[in-house]
């Protein structure tokens, strides 16, 4: 009764009791990103994250799989990883538990227990517990903490395009993550991230200071000319599209909850242009690989912010990919990502990291608007006073198409968070 056809209770935004069944429910059972595979390249390395509330290293073995093992000693519970990563460089050497040193493998195998003479013989914890599902897709890096479930392929549906999208723009289809990885905490919901990402009725509103300043900025620099703010001016202002923009905008969801949209960010308007040297060199490398029809495909697509529910959403024009960590129900952790084609202009990474700290940081033109707007949200759903969440924008008119996905009927529909919440019921149903 929670979810309706076309409103929510704000309960699921702000209940803790509800949170706790989210968890299990959702975060302990459904495929989540995890990163990506150039964060462990050799055998021995590994980054640490979470998997709802569990905390987790991903770590390439010696085997050269990558492995995700529970973050939590076998003796009395411990961490026994607090590096955000690093490398295990010999098969030697250990994970460690601070408290009474038990040790154990990159296949999170015990090794070593100190004063092992203590314990009954054969009665030692076997090691690290392993997650159950580990794959990879495109080099991203996926998990579940369920031992069964719908396979990777079948979860994203039509959403692997957007992945595919990711990779092919890479000239050599090489990704790295580089440059840093960027955190910061919202005091709202881990949902209302998800949701933002994919509304095309807020920008107009929530950034309208930002769209009047990048309007009043000199135009963009010529070649050789840029200014490192450029990319946020030409950002802001497509933010201050027409109404009409925005609702010509394809706007995808998928039976699993994911979501995307189209049909407006062309590479005219994320760069300098086309026609712009660096552009034009990229360009001539990507066909150096692919052929010139290929090219044409590639660049043609338009698939921009993509949500892969119940923890992702990334751009992969912008090389950028955000992973939502929930840590209480009105407390979540966003770690950012930026990603480097390997074989492109350097210029083409530099553009990723100006977007990155002038579009999605905490002290940017986009993010702080944002921001402000999740922890009005909570505040407001913690009323008991007015129980529902509307959400019926282009109820009635989704599109039904072929290859299982559903399209809105206008690009400013609400049929993603509709369809998060199908999934969200359908999760906690089971």
């Amino acid at each position: 009764m929670l979810v309706q056809s076309d409103r929510v209770h704000r309960s699921v935004y702000a209940d803790p009791a509800i949170f706790d069944l989210e968890m299990a429910h959702i975060f302990g059972r459904a495929w989540l990103v995890l990163g990506h595979e150039s964060q462990v390249k050799s055998p021995g390395d590994y980054f640490t994250t979470r998997m709802g509330r569990e905390p987790v290293i991903v770590v390439k073995d010696d085997n050269d799989e990558v492995g995700v093992l529970i973050n939590r000693c076998a003796h009395r519970g411990a961490m026994v990883c607090a590096e955000g990563r690093g490398r295990l460089a010999t098969p030697s050497e250990r994970f460690v538990c601070p408290y009474h040193g038990w040790s154990y493998d990159r296949a999170g195998v015990l090794q070593a227990v100190p004063f092992a003479s203590g314990y009954e013989k054969g009665k030692l914890p076997f090691g690290l517990k392993a997650v159950p599902r580990v794959e990879l897709y495109r080099g991203f890096i996926f998990a579940s903490l369920a031992p069964q479930g719908v396979n990777l392929e079948s979860f994203l549906g039509p959403a692997r395009a957007s992945f595919d999208d990711f990779v092919d723009r890479a000239p050599g289809g090489e990704l790295e993550v580089a440059g840093g990885v960027f955190k910061h905490t919202y005091n709202g919901n881990w949902k209302l991230m998800l949701e933002n990402h994919l509304d095309g009725a807020h920008p107009a509103w929530v950034h309208a200071s930002s769209v009047a300043v990048a309007r009043a900025a000199p135009e963009p620099g010529k070649p050789g000319q840029e200014h490192y703010y450029d990319i946020a001016v030409r950002q802001m202002r497509q933010n201050g599209a027409p109404d009409a923009v925005w609702e010509a905008i394809g706007m995808w969801t998928t039976p699993h909850g994911h979501g995307y949209m189209g049909d407006y960010h062309s590479d005219k308007r994320l760069t300098g242009g086309e026609d712009h040297p660096v552009f034009r060199e990229y360009r001539q490398r990507l066909e150096k690989h692919v052929g010139k029809d290929e090219a044409d495909r590639i660049l043609g697509v338009t698939l921009w912010n993509t949500v892969i529910y119940p923890n992702c959403s990334f751009m992969s024009q912008f090389r950028q990919l955000r992973i939502i960590h929930p840590i209480a129900v009105d407390r979540s952790v966003v770690t950012t990502y930026s990603f480097r084609m390997k074989d492109a202009p350097e210029q083409m990474f530099r553009d990723t990291i100006a977007f990155a700290n002038v579009v999605n940081g905490t002290g940017s033109w986009v993010l702080t608007d944002d921001l402000e707007v999740y922890e009005r949200l909570q505040r407001g759903l913690t009323s008991g006073e007015v129980d529902w969440v509307f959400v019926g924008r282009g109820h009635g008119r989704d599109v039904k198409e072929d290859n299982g996905s559903a399209r809105g009927a206008t690009g400013t529909s609400e049929i993603f968070m509709r369809a998060q919440f199908a999934a969200w019921l359908k999760y906690l149903s089971q």
